[in-house]
């Protein structure tokens, strides 16, 4: 709740800067300054409540108004953007003015003033837009297929196809309907194993464990298994996730490993917490790994790509990832690299190869703007 609080009043002040940029610095006039302001405080109630569902409201009732909200804070992002590029060039324009003697020309004031509203409008436009774009894109989720080589495979699991999953975020703006429309894309390509990184939910076990039922209809021959992200535990114990997910047939892996058998040959399948996971469940890749035959080839779940820079020093032939999105909302993936070694797409780091999905949902507006979501399928192939 107190997180809650404190978004609430941030955002108050976003709300309120808004309101100067668009009805006291364009001067804009009644009826239509009283309607701007009403939507700028109704919006604001909507984010609140959708920032709040799934954990302080029941996505029951929060969910409608609250997927209203989460998209006016996507159009609000780039309307911010928007309107600080406007508000820079607008003070520029006026230095430069008073520098020539024109700053108090009555004439150029209105030309300006009437400048500034032009911007303005268009910005509204295009970040109402961008959302709407945006909201159309995530909407639609796609299958990406990834031919991955891998010198150490064997031979026996040559052409087996991973269905790598991450960040179905349920909870505030989506729930079981979007998770079962991701389950029917990924049994629709009959993967031999499915491997989940993280970042199911955001919320609490009591109020959207329900959303994830569905994925217990999971269908692979090699299995199912999965790891912790961060946001499973940002409004709960991550523990008490991960027991849902055991519940619903995913093999969730604590630190810990499993071997599965193919044409006689073995593979290691290791997980980990996520790399910001509090005590008790801090990640502990040393652990996952203890005893194994290094000769054998093993792939780990790791929820952020920062974690193969461990994973490369302790041996591990290939690490699935999400938690980037592909920086989800352009462009917010120039900021991925501050953080992550990798922002999506195939890589390698040191000795381990590295794929990191954009993930399938959204955290937070369910927008995507420059980097659609995936579901990925991975034909792993022996390299000679």
């Amino acid at each position: 709740m107190t997180r809650l609080l404190v978004f609430a009043v941030f955002l108050a002040l976003v709300t309120w800067w808004l309101h100067r940029r668009l009805v006291r610095a364009t001067g804009l006039g009644r009826p239509w300054s009283v309607v701007v302001d009403v939507t700028l405080v109704v919006l604001w109630v909507l984010a609140v409540i959708g920032v709040g569902s799934g954990e302080a409201f029941d996505p029951g009732w929060a969910r409608p108004p609250g997927w209203v909200g989460w998209v006016w804070l996507g159009a609000m992002f780039y309307l911010v953007l928007g309107l600080l590029l406007v508000a820079m060039v607008s003070l520029l324009t006026r230095l430069f003015g008073r520098l020539r003697g024109t700053g108090n020309d009555e004439q150029v004031d209105l030309s300006r003033r009437r400048s500034l509203r032009i911007a303005t409008a268009v910005v509204v436009v295009g970040a109402v837009g961008a959302a709407g774009y945006g909201v159309s894109e995530a909407a639609r989720p796609r299958i990406v297929r990834v031919r991955v080589p891998l010198k150490r495979l064997p031979a026996e699991f040559d052409g087996v196809r991973v269905a790598l999953v991450s960040d179905l975020h349920v909870g505030p703006a989506r729930g079981v309907d979007f998770t079962r429309r991701v389950v029917d894309l990924v049994n629709a390509q009959q993967p031999d194993l499915v491997a989940i990184a993280g970042d199911l939910v955001d919320g609490t076990v009591a109020k959207v464990s329900p959303d994830l039922q569905p994925l217990g209809d999971l269908e692979a021959p090699l299995g199912v298994f999965g790891v912790s992200g961060n946001h499973e535990f940002y409004a709960d114990d991550g523990g008490r996730w991960l027991d849902v997910w055991d519940r619903l047939g995913i093999r969730t892996l604590r630190n810990e490993r499993a071997t599965i058998t193919r044409g006689g040959a073995t593979l290691d399948v290791a997980g980990i917490h996520d790399y910001s996971s509090p005590a008790p469940y801090e990640p502990d890749l040393p652990a996952a790994l203890a005893g194994r035959d290094p000769s054998t080839f093993v792939v780990l779940l790791a929820h952020e790509p920062r974690q193969a820079l461990e994973a490369s020093d302790l041996g591990v032939d290939l690490q699935l990832s999400g938690h980037t999105h592909g920086g989800q909302m352009w462009p917010l993936r120039y900021l991925v690299p501050l953080q992550q070694p990798s922002v999506t797409g195939l890589d390698r780091i040191g000795n381990t190869v590295l794929y990191t999905t954009r993930g399938v949902g959204t955290w937070g507006p369910p927008v995507r703007v420059g980097a659609p979501p995936e579901i990925t399928i991975l034909e792993l192939v022996r390299e000679d």
